[in-house]
């Protein structure tokens, strides 16, 4: 079996499926249950018992009140058991982790995607009750979601409250600082309008783009599994390699001396503001091609 981009999103091209990528529009095909047989025929995915038997570790619960990863807790898989049976949500963290396809497959679909190295690719699993499901957020990572078994529905709306967010947001719960400080039009209390809806059954693929609203509703209960990607911005490849340049002079690695001391604090403005000249001059000659070189690797 061909793990690769192409496989989860037919039959759509590769060329189409970008334009959609490139325009955060969320893509969904069905009747892939052939194609992803060597996913689907994993023995821990045929029943959410046969999962929580082979779970190695903790699982993340939802807690009563707003059904999200910001209002949960880390359980055992006999807690996890008797939370799920009561509504919660549960989410299988870093199944790649203890599944080597699980691990190919991010890693196959980042490469056709042409995402940095440096990008934190994962499967997850999640597991929801009828009638239950995720309040409405967004996520700072790019998704793809299939669904193993059952029925869930699906929202996704644009995000024209913040472009390009460096971090997730739950309506209802408290905004990141640093998302507060570029979300100049604040949050919505409830789910945004223009959101179209998806319904995902086993064999299903839904793209959901990085920062867009979504929330969903179990028909019935419902397993699906994830490939999510937090990719680097270009903020994040310019700091990583400007941290590698920088890390090699001696003067940088000095300590931030009296940066607090009031009676003291010229002292270390001068000594900074030499630095930065330094840097200023030095950062002129930088190319992109050196940037993605410390990055990606030659």
């Amino acid at each position: 079996m061909t793990k690769s981009l192409e496989t989860i999103i037919k039959p759509m091209s590769r060329s189409e499926f970008l334009d959609h990528y490139l325009h955060n529009k969320p893509v969904i095909t069905h009747g892939l249950l052939d194609d992803l047989s060597e996913l689907t025929a994993l023995p821990f995915l045929t029943s959410l018992d046969s999962l929580l038997e082979a779970w190695p570790t903790f699982v993340t619960a939802y807690m009563e009140g707003i059904a999200d990863e910001g209002n949960s807790a880390k359980v055992t898989t006999t807690q996890a058991r008797e939370l799920f049976s009561k509504g919660s949500g549960l989410c299988f963290d870093d199944a790649n982790n203890f599944c080597e396809i699980l691990d190919q497959w991010p890693d196959a679909i980042r490469k056709d995607l042409g995402l940095s190295a440096l990008t934190y690719s994962r499967s997850l699993i999640y597991a929801t009750k009828a009638g239950e499901g995720t309040d409405p957020h967004f996520d700072q990572n790019i998704n793809f979601v299939i669904q193993i078994s059952g029925t869930k529905k699906w929202w996704v709306a644009p995000n024209t409250h913040v472009e390009n967010p460096l971090s997730r947001h739950t309506i209802g719960l408290e905004m990141d600082p640093e998302l507060a400080s570029y979300s100049n039009n604040g949050m919505p209390d409830t789910f945004p309008t223009g959101g179209v809806e998806f319904t995902l059954k086993p064999g299903s693929m839904l793209f959901v783009p990085r920062g867009s609203w979504h929330k969903t509703e179990a028909l019935s209960d419902a397993v699906s599994l994830n490939f999510t990607f937090t990719a680097p911005s270009w903020l994040d490849l310019l700091t990583t390699a400007m941290r590698g340049r920088l890390a090699q002079s001696p003067d940088w690695r000095e300590t931030a001396n009296f940066v607090s001391d009031e009676k003291m604090q010229s002292q270390a403005i001068e000594k900074f503001e030499i630095l930065l000249a330094e840097l200023s001059h030095d950062v002129q000659g930088w190319r992109a091609t050196d940037i993605l070189g410390a990055t990606e690797g030659e």
